[in-house]
């Protein structure tokens, strides 16, 4: 047949989604003039070829998987994902009640018809395939870690659901799940394959072998291949590729009985081999002429394929002893394969993303031999089957383009070109036409390879611009980063609330340009939850989708801290800045096979291509925001400026309203007002060493007085420090973000006994606050700036001065005095009574005021 070309006719087209059709789920049957035809989605069409029109559109629940016709009884059977096998009579008039009011614009002219849910013969969410017999329905359903094959008794058009009609059912052993997880198995990117392989004989009728793409083997082969017990029954035999590429088979008829049988049901299926790539193909072909003109030629040759193009063929052969063995050959198609289908003379036709060929079993002395297939100019084929309506001689293949066209490709091969001497009106017509289906083919294979390039053009220049990013942010650790991200705390009126909010904002200082795929991730942890081992998910992230944020840019993003929907606010809080780059979102479309030949054929990205997280993150920044930072100072706003009230932890409404009608002279307050009034506040004091600060101020802050630069650098990133600097203050009083007052006061002491040379001029933070809590808050806030202050300065070098160690050892075992008498009383806390409790509370407080105002000195 080399040197064959096809005579293709298109016949109607279909609607198809954008992208164009995948491989795998369309399926085209041909019984007599009708068409019975699926593209993947909810409709199955009714299509007359002789009056070239569409009949009928069935509208199923869900997207339809698979069809099986039973030619004897007139009965469509449908398998709908996740919804279970539909059986529809032929026979019924059930086209009268038409109703294409709700047709969309595109959908064909003919009416469609809803399916009664009641038509449900076999409801199951897991069934993936299944094949129809004269009498029984065999179904594959998909388990958590295995294939389920299960027997049924055929149900009929209009029969209630039976689920109580199973009569077998045996699990299929399979090498990795068939779903990534367990509970509801997700769908699979191929769908098993089921054939019904019978022997010739009176006792297996024939009729289903047809309606249900079955094939008859020799008695040799099928002996051979399913044992004797096969044999002697005259079972069908049913065989499953499935999509991990095991080639396994059950005898029916023992799969019926095996309930009642004793023994492992696991021994009823035999695996014939293993393609190791998904089975998209099973069929059977007559490779060896027949001694004598019979008319019935039953196959001698079994073939399976895989996706990848793994061709497996098994005939029955002769050893050199005189045995008759199995004999199995495997070789490798051009792929990969979409679909294929069996035809007469040993000819084998699949589909590839770029041709339509045929690849001859039977050709020559040695049909072994690997061989390159014959091309049919012909591609975006997804769906095959050989009609019976072809001339003697000839072979016609009914075909499903990924464009939704549906053709006929008349093979011939005894046909011959007419003479260029004689050509008539007819054959030159026939000749253009042929022409014009020929460049509508190529047309539509190169429509299709140039939207694949340009996703794939795309997606690279993506990659390459993300590659430049990332490098420049990990190469520019030391210096000034081209992409940064800054953070600054402020006050804001939100909701008739007090809201702490922080503004972050991304400059691009790079020269490339953020653009799909990018997004900025901003983490909030609060610190006081992150200590907790045992707490989990406290901390919030925000993702902000970045879009042509180009060089120069700038993004501002602003997202609130709190207080919470209790009133709290803790502090520190840890807000951490990174850049995100999706892979999935990138790529997804170039991995996809948006393009219908691309592998695998699934509507999703496959799992496997992309990493686990989907995505590469680079840090940007991490900014604390503490309790300096988070202190409001109303008493510093200037006049016309009104400054916030102070934030109540739940924002009573009655408590508002009494100290609303309070008088001038009443004494109603809150547990906040009377611990102020009361109880003593909790002071906590910081010496630091007059020379480090004036080393580490430099000259921004020369001339000036040393306590209010100090109290400057305090609350440099506090919305108050302009006007601490222009005031010149060296004491401030602020408001916690509970309403809690907080006061710092910076003064100039003299610290002796420390350095034999004399007296060391130092600084003194002072913090006071009604709510230990909150000072406790300040305290860790000021340390921090310290520590920070220390390290730079030991960085360049600088040395303290002669110290007494004496001095400093007394200091130290004062301390450890006061630690073991903190342990002491809280131990005694816990044995004495109420009276006694009090008195020990009392020194406890005593003891820790006595810590929080040490004597040691910051240099």
């Amino acid at each position: 047949m080399a040197g064959l070309a096809p005579r293709v006719e298109y016949l109607a087209g279909f609607c198809c989604p954008l992208g164009g059709l995948a491989a795998g789920k369309p399926r085209v049957l041909c019984h007599g003039a009708e068409i019975f035809l699926s593209t993947g989605s909810e409709l199955v069409y009714v299509y007359d070829r002789d009056g070239r029109l569409l009949t009928a559109v069935y509208k199923f629940p869900g997207r339809v998987w698979h069809l099986e016709l039973l030619a004897l009884g007139r009965a469509l059977y449908v398998l709908c994902a996740r919804s279970g096998i539909y059986c529809l009579s032929l026979d019924q008039d059930g086209r009268n009640d038409r109703d294409n009011q709700d047709g969309e614009a595109g959908e064909p002219p003919a009416p469609v018809i809803p399916v009664d849910p009641g038509a449900c013969v076999l409801p199951d969410a897991t069934l993936c395939a299944f094949t129809v017999l004269d009498n029984v329905l065999v179904a594959l359903a998909q388990g958590p870690a295995q294939w389920k094959l299960q027997l049924f008794e055929r149900p009929c058009p209009g029969q209630d659901p039976r689920p109580g009609g199973q009569i077998g059912e045996v699990e299929l052993s399979t090498c990795t799940p068939p779903s990534g997880s367990l509970g509801e198995p997700a769908a699979p990117c191929f769908l098993p394959v089921l054939c019904c392989a019978s022997p010739p004989g009176p006792g297996v009728p024939h009729g289903h072998v047809q309606g249900s793409g079955g094939v008859t083997l020799e008695e040799a082969l099928f002996g051979l291949l399913f044992g004797a017990d096969a044999s002697l029954l005259e079972s069908p035999v049913i065989l499953c590729g499935l999509p991990d590429g095991q080639l396994c088979c059950v005898v029916l008829k023992t799969l019926v009985t095996s309930r009642s049988a004793p023994g492992d049901p696991k021994a009823l299926v035999k695996i014939l081999h293993h393609l190791e790539e998904p089975v998209i193909f099973i069929g059977a072909v007559r490779t060896e002429p027949l001694a004598e003109a019979t008319g019935d030629a039953h196959s001698d040759c079994l073939v399976a394929l895989g996706h990848h193009g793994r061709t497996l063929a098994i005939k029955a052969s002769w050893d050199e002893v005189g045995h008759l063995v199995p004999e199995l050959r495997e070789y490798c198609l051009p792929g990969p394969l979409l679909c294929a289908a069996c035809g007469e003379g040993g000819r084998l036709y699949h589909s590839t993303p770029s041709d339509l060929c045929v690849a001859h079993l039977a050709q020559g002395g040695s049909p072994w031999d690997p061989m390159q297939p014959t091309g049919l100019s012909v591609c975006s084929v997804v769906t095959l089957s050989v009609s019976s309506r072809a001339p003697e001689g000839s072979t016609e293949l009914l075909a499903l383009s990924a464009r939704g066209r549906l053709m006929t490709c008349l093979l011939d091969p005894h046909s011959e070109a007419p003479c260029p001497t004689r050509v008539t009106v007819a054959n030159a017509g026939r000749k253009i036409k042929e022409l014009l289906s020929g460049i509508g083919t190529v047309s539509e294979r190169v429509s299709s390879l140039k939207k694949a390039v340009d996703q794939r053009n795309e997606a690279l220049a993506c990659l390459n611009e993300a590659m430049n990013v990332s490098c420049a942010l990990l190469s520019s650790r030391e210096g000034p980063r081209p992409i940064s991200c800054s953070v600054t705390p402020a006050w804001s009126r939100l909701q008739l609330q007090d809201v702490l909010t922080a503004t972050c904002l991304l400059e691009n200082s790079s020269s490339f340009s953020l653009d799909r795929g990018w997004a900025l991730c901003v983490q909030v942890l609060s610190s006081a939850r992150a200590l907790d081992l045992d707490s989990a998910g406290s901390a919030v992230t925000y993702t902000i989708p970045l879009d042509q944020l180009g060089p120069g840019g700038r993004r501002e993003v602003t997202l609130p801290l709190g207080p919470g929907e209790d009133g709290s606010l803790d502090l520190p809080v840890t807000v951490s800045c990174a850049l995100f780059y999706s892979l999935r979102e990138v790529l997804g479309g170039a991995l996809a096979p948006r393009d219908p030949f691309e592998e695998p054929p699934s509507e999703e990205c496959p799992p496997g291509v992309l990493p686990e997280q989907e995505g590469v993150c680079l840090p940007l920044s991490e900014h604390t925001v503490d309790m300096l930072q988070g202190l409001r100072f109303p008493g510093l706003a200037a006049p016309p400026v009104r400054a916030p009230g102070q934030l109540g932890p739940a924002g009573d409404p009655v408590h508002t309203f009494l100290q609303t009608c309070r008088g001038p002279g009443g004494q109603l307050a809150g547990p906040e007002s009377l611990r102020a009034k009361y109880l003593p506040p909790s002071v906590a004091t910081i010496r630091v060493s007059a020379e480090l600060l004036r080393a580490a101020f430099g000259d921004s802050h020369a001339g000036g007085p040393l306590c209010s630069a100090t109290l400057q650098w305090l609350l440099a990133e506090n919305t108050a420090a302009d006007v601490v600097r222009a005031q010149a203050l060296s004491s401030v009083q602020g408001v916690a973000p509970d309403g809690a007052d907080i006061r710092l006061i910076i003064r100039e002491v003299s610290v002796t006994d420390l350095c034999p040379a004399g007296p060391l001029q130092a600084v003194e933070i002072q913090l006071e606050s009604s709510s230990l809590a909150n000072m406790c808050r300040a305290h860790h806030a000021v340390v921090g700036r310290l520590q920070r202050l220390v390290v730079q300065q030991a960085a360049r070098g600088s040395s303290p001065p002669d110290l007494r160690l004496q001095y400093l050892h007394q200091i130290q075992a004062n301390h450890e005095t006061l630690l073991r008498e903190v342990q002491t009383l809280r131990d005694r806390l816990c044995t004495e009574d109420e009276a006694g409790s009090c008195a020990t509370a009392q020194r406890l407080l005593q003891v820790y005021k006595q810590l929080r105002s040490p004597s040691l000195l910051l240099l």
